[in-house]
């Protein structure tokens, strides 16, 4: 297949790039940079089948020859990054997701998107499954992120059922791996910088609350489970083992051989104290569940981070990072 990846420098868009070619695809990359890094995807630029377009999918853009799959992944992800640019996540939830589906319905093309848990905002159900409409501060902090993939949602859904187009949603749960921006805002990465740093690990609240995390390779393997197949979806892909953060950052110390200690700071405003999909529909819908054990996920984590050490070092950190996300 053809398939335009919009975000494809991103985290999880780069990895998913990369097992496109692998398998045989080739790839059209669409991103601002924004939130992405061009490093990224600098070892697939010389790859057959491969070509990167920089573009913002807010804005026109072209797309020549031909398109069979379209995969939607353009959007800031992290606390840090949505809350420094509220306007343009929201952009990108609707107007860029608007373009992606015309590209999609013009070409005839396979439509994913890839949604989040974040949609469920606070669960007050637990675990969480796709028929849960969610809880969701429609103005708070975090409606910028929230709210545009809700939004998104709708629209794919619209474009589904009033023009035809065949689309998909995932909705993405905590997800971690190499490519993870060091001061990206996320639980995972900021432990593991601190820690290589021997900085204390930053924990919001007091360390209770739950997030359920999914390696890269196996979060990518429903990702294309997604788009060779005709489901509509929604389907959660996460990982359903659920750990506390202070959990976690005991696992990050003892894998990193760390002295740091933990610091407490105050929980953000709409932080969600419980995650974890329930992921019934993607087993029996794609065939699809993780493999990656936590632990072994974080050493792979962990021996990337510390081969980037000079970025983990200099990359500057944004004022305003919320959040354990």
């Amino acid at each position: 297949m053809r398939v335009v990846v919009s975000g494809g420098s991103g985290f999880l868009g780069s990895h998913l790039c990369e097992e496109l070619l692998r398998r045989g695809d080739s790839v059209v990359c669409l991103d601002n940079f924004s939130s992405g890094r061009k490093a990224n995807v600098a070892r697939l630029i010389r790859r057959p089948g491969f070509h990167c377009a920089p573009c913002d999918v807010t804005e026109r853009f072209r797309v020549f020859g031909p398109v069979d799959a379209v995969v939607h992944l353009a959007s800031p992800a992290s606390p840090a990054d949505y809350h420094h640019h509220p306007l343009e996540t929201l952009a990108v939830g609707s107007r860029g997701t608007e373009n992606m589906l015309r590209l999609a319905e013009s070409r005839k093309a396979r439509f994913v998107l890839a949604s989040t848990s974040e949609v469920y905002g606070d669960p007050a159900v637990h675990p969480q499954a796709e028929d849960y409409w969610g809880h969701v501060n429609p103005i708070g902090p975090r409606s910028v992120y929230d709210e545009a993939k809700r939004f998104a949602e709708a629209l794919s859904m619209a474009y589904r059922r009033s023009r035809g187009v065949d689309t998909g949603i995932v909705r993405i749960f905590n997800t971690y791996g190499p490519h993870m921006r060091p001061h990206d805002g996320r639980v995972i990465s900021s432990f593991i910088r601190q820690a290589l740093r021997g900085e204390p690990l930053t924990v919001f609240g007091d360390g209770t609350q739950t997030r359920s995390f999914c390696y890269v390779d196996d979060l990518v393997r429903g990702l294309l489970a997604m788009l060779d197949s005709i489901e509509p979806g929604p389907f959660n892909l996460g990982n359903p083992e659920e750990r506390t953060v202070l959990e976690l950052a005991e696992l990050v110390t003892g894998i990193t051989g760390s002295g740091s200690e933990v610091r407490h700071l105050p929980l953000p405003v709409d932080d969600p104290v419980r995650r974890r999909p329930d992921i019934t529909r993607a087993r029996e819908g794609l065939g699809w569940q993780p493999r990656v054990p936590l632990a072994e996920g974080l050493r792979r984590t962990v021996d990337w981070f510390a081969s980037e050490a000079q970025a983990v070092v200099r990359e500057p950190e944004r004022a305003a990072v919320a959040g354990p996300s």
